[in-house]
């Protein structure tokens, strides 16, 4: 064995010895263990290594080595001893030339005038250095020379990756004597081999040398843990799943070399929870990571969900010195069919009142351990037997899984009062195969209907009799009877009427005779096609005596209970007959009714005379070219109406003298002038009209003629043909409301104008003229002559007084605005005048505006000038509220000067008040 020793006493990462086993057969395949692997290593090819630095104290160390034949599993050890002496200056200088050296080959050279054989090129063998080598650094690794250095002075250097290529002073270099270096530890991870080129030139830089390769491994080491890809693993199984079921794979990865023990990962099961039915429901594959069941008995209903620890080793998964990590996998059992719906009672009991559909009638409740909300929980209920009109049907609450017993035909007290169903409930989907359960259950539902008090019914309905018109009242015409489908009810039946249009009719309440109060008249408007309606209605009667606990309660049929009352407060109850209560204590109330039609089909009689139609016509004055074609209107239909008879009667004499009347056919006859010439006017003809009835009934009825003047085409020509021709008294009202409609509107019209005209005249004043104490502008209403008119007499638009004295102005005439003719208190005098320019230049300036306007009309009109003059000659008024001279001015002087001024005198000369 070969030591190495340090001065600073640490065992650096580096090889130590080489072992070899020999053995008879030297093709076996030995591998080779450690017995501190935490400390040393030894690789496939028996080389043995420090994996990590550590102290190592003055006393022996000592290991062993194991081999094993892969095949036969035979095993050897050999002990191997560490011991420590100190690093001495000779053992440094024996232990140098140990370093090994590499030489450059030489070049071919002339030697005798031929050339010399020279040895090939070398191959360098590839230097492999540990990672995470502690140093010292740099670190000797070989050394290079050429063996033309001693005749010549040479300079060594290497290029590439690591030396002078990125990174960059890994690798160095003695020039002069050659020796390689690694300068810091190397990371296999990041780089795991390098390519160097080693250099030798002379002192000029000529090169003496080719450049030769070296190649440094870096020689893994285990610094590296496993990591799982995923923290967490999810995986899924169906429950019942068979041993050997895949489950899922987990995956990890470990930064060494895969192609060393340092990366080889193996897996395994750490802990199971939880660990029911059986610790070890899973396996993993320990180089893929497959997981997969190797236990029956999931059960989803039992453990929803496992959690498995698993763990990954490196160097083959050897727990001792193997780095290792965990992950978690979460293994959620699914669920499968395997547990059928079961009712939760073997019977159901249920209730429903008769005659009533979609109405629930009991609620089936079910347990099933599978997954609530999926198709292996959802229950599908079927009736399979006990109805067999198909009465009931039974839905699936969405909710609840439960079981909605609902009616849906019509159910008869009186036909069937109970029903016991037979029903059965399965899952959506059928059971997992292997399941030994029964793949549904099955239960009873007891059905009691309930008795409730029905609608009396007429049969039959509607009830038609024939009958003829013309009954007398009183006449008794049939019995209309109900009945009540209640037979285990004792009820009486009251009949009243509900619908007689004409009022015809009366039933008795009690036995339902059918009487008449009027005149049966087929001719009547509300009779339709010979037939009369009319609709009675039958209410049951129940009169109940109820034995309450704190007294007695009675029902009848003036005050029913509209109330539900509890079973259980009554002790009994006696009836008019058999007692019939639901289990909520419900009688037969509230009364019921039903509707009956009497149809009454009339046959007609000859009661009805005809008459004649039209009842107005017209002729002229001569016999030709007119005639009247009239007919006759009778009520009564066939055999009593017609063929009709017409004649004319014998009185008054001048009919049969003046008409004459034809017979063209059984509805139809003609009427015309017997005599050559009759006067317009107005004429009442009387006929006389048969019917064909047994006995035959006649009438005399008038006809208005007017006769009149015709033209040349027989048509009347006269004036008061409107009238004459019979407009009806109707139509002329109708006319005369329109003309004084008409008349209303005009008049109402005139009065808008009118107030119209007072309203924009009561506009231009901008204050109440009783109150206004402004001076006016007097409108004289004078006109111009036109354009030609340029003239102005501006004297016009000086102040009245000016122009005319108040003395000669004639009594009468006065202007209310105008001050009085009397002597006036003292009044301070207004000044002239304004000069008549300043009005014209105002009036000039206004005229030329409007000829300017390019809106003003074509035509003259009138302009309204406000102009207000140059100011008042009167004082302020302020001084009216003067304290200093208010109380000694005497204002009575006011209501002399008009309406205007007497208000102001009111409010200064009334004294105190």
């Amino acid at each position: 064995m070969r030591s190495i020793y340090m001065i600073d006493m640490k065992i650096c990462l580096a090889v130590y010895l080489h072992l070899k086993f020999s053995n008879c057969n030297g093709k076996r395949k030995v591998q080779y263990e450690s017995s501190e692997p935490a400390d040393f290593k030894v690789d496939e090819d028996g080389m043995v290594y420090a994996v990590r630095s550590f102290p190592l104290s003055s006393e022996q160390a000592k290991f062993l080595i194991y081999a094993q034949d892969k095949e036969t599993q035979e095993k050897w050890q050999v002990a191997i001893k560490l011991s420590l002496k100190p690093t001495l200056p000779e053992d440094t200088v024996k232990e140098s030339p140990e370093i090994e050296e590499i030489v450059f080959p030489r070049q071919l050279s002339k030697h005798s005038g031929h050339l010399q054989r020279q040895k090939r090129d070398w191959v360098i063998p590839p230097i492999n250095l540990p990672e995470n080598s502690r140093g010292p650094f740099p670190q000797e690794l070989v050394r290079i020379r050429s063996d033309r250095d001693k005749n010549l002075s040479l300079r060594y250097s290497v290029t590439g990756p690591g030396a002078d290529q990125p990174p960059t002073g890994i690798f160095i270099i003695n020039p002069i004597s050659g020796q390689l270096s690694v300068t810091k530890p190397l990371d296999r991870e990041l780089i795991a081999r390098f390519h160097l080129r080693a250099h030798a030139v002379d002192i000029n830089g000529n090169q003496v040398e080719n450049p030769i390769d070296i190649v440094i491994n870096v020689i893994d080491m285990n610094d590296n843990r496993p990591e799982f890809l995923h923290q967490v693993w999810n995986g899924t199984v169906p429950e019942g799943s068979k041993p050997g079921t895949y489950v899922m794979t987990v995956t990890a990865i470990d930064a060494d070399d895969p192609n060393t023990l340092n990366g080889m990962l193996r897996y395994r099961i750490l802990s199971q929870a939880p660990s029911t039915p059986s610790p070890n429901m899973f396996t993993i594959n320990n180089e893929t990571g497959d997981i997969i069941t190797v236990a029956a008995g999931l059960d989803r209903e039992k453990v929803q969900q496992y959690t498995l620890i698993i763990q990954a080793t490196d160097t083959e998964g050897n727990p001792t010195y193997g780095l290792s990590n965990t992950a978690t996998a979460v293994i959620t059992v699914t669920d499968v069919n395997d547990n059928p719906p079961e009712f939760t009672a073997m019977t159901f009991y249920g209730e429903v009142p008769e005659n009533r559909v979609d109405v629930i009638v009991a609620n089936l409740t079910v347990t099933d351990k599978d997954q609530p909300h999926t198709p292996a929980w959802n229950a599908v209920y079927r009736i399979s037997g006990g109805d067999p009109t198909g009465r009931f049907a039974i839905q699936t609450d969405p909710n609840s899984n439960d079981g909605l017993v609902t009616v849906v035909k019509p159910i008869d007290f009186e036909t069937n009062r109970m029903f016991v169903l037979t029903v059965a409930a399965e899952n959506q989907v059928p059971l997992a195969k292997g399941i030994q359960h029964p793949p549904q259950s099955t239960a009873t539902v007891s059905v009691t209907v309930i008795d409730v008090n029905e609608n009396p019914y007429f049969a039959p309905n509607p009830k038609i009799i024939r009958q003829e018109e013309g009954l007398h009242a009183g006449t008794m015409l049939t019995t209309f009877t109900a009945q009540d489908p209640d037979r285990y009810m004792q009820q009486n039946i009251r009949y009243t009427k509900l619908s007689d249009p004409a009022n015809w009719l009366k039933i008795d309440p009690v036995n339902g005779q059918i009487t008449t109060i009027a005149l049966l008249d087929r001719e009547s408007p509300n009779v339709k096609n010979n037939i009369y309606n009319a609709t009675f209605l039958a209410s049951d009667n129940v009169v109940l005596v109820l034995h309450q606990k704190s007294g007695v309660q009675n029902i009848t049929s003036s005050g029913f209970c509209s109330s539900y009352i509890p079973h259980s407060a009554w002790r009994n109850v006696v009836g008019t007959g058999p007692r019939v209560m639901d289990s909520k204590g419900r009688e037969g109330i509230p009364p019921m009714s039903g509707t009956g039609t009497l149809q009454i089909y009339l046959l007609d009689i000859n009661d009805n005379a005809p008459q004649v139609l039209p009842q107005e016509a017209e002729t002229c004055e001569t016999p030709d070219p007119n005639s009247i074609n009239i007919t006759a209107l009778d009520y009564d239909i066939d055999p009593n109406a017609g063929p009709f008879a017409f004649d004319l009667p014998l009185s008054p004499v001048t009919i049969k003298r003046n008409w004459t009347i034809t017979r063209l056919n059984g509805d139809f006859a003609q009427l015309n002038l017997k005599i050559k010439f009759l006067e317009a006017g107005i004429y009442e003809v009387p006929i006389i009209i048969t019917d064909s009835g047994n006995p035959p009934k006649s009438n005399i009825s008038i006809l208005r003629v007017k006769v009149c003047q015709c033209d040349s085409n027989g048509d009347c020509t006269d004036v008061d043909r409107i009238v004459g021709a019979g407009l009806g008294t109707g139509a002329i009202i109708a006319i005369l409301l329109c003309i004084i409609i008409l008349l209303i509107l005009v008049l109402m019209f005139v009065v808008w104008m009118k107030r119209r005209d007072k309203e924009r005249q009561a506009k231009q004043l901008l204050i109440d003229p009783e109150d206004d104490v402004r001076d006016n502008i007097l409108k004289y209403d004078e006109e111009g002559g036109g354009e030609e008119d340029q003239d102005y007499d501006l004297s016009q638009l000086q102040q009245p007084d000016t122009v005319e004295p108040d003395a000669i102005k004639p009594v009468g005439i006065r202007r209310l605005d105008e001050r009085p003719i009397h002597a006036e208190p003292q009044y301070p005098v207004r000044s002239a005048a304004p000069h008549p320019g300043d009005i014209g230049d105002f009036i000039n300036e206004g005229l030329k505006a409007a000829d300017n306007d390019p809106t003003a009309p074509p035509y003259d009109s009138l302009l309204v000038f406000d102009y207000e003059g140059s100011g008042s000659t009167a004082g302020s008024l302020s001084s009216l509220n003067s304290s200093s001279s208010g109380g000694e001015q005497d204002y009575d002087y006011l209501n002399d000067w008009g309406p205007r001024f007497k208000k102001l005198a009111d409010m200064y000369g009334g004294g105190d008040d």
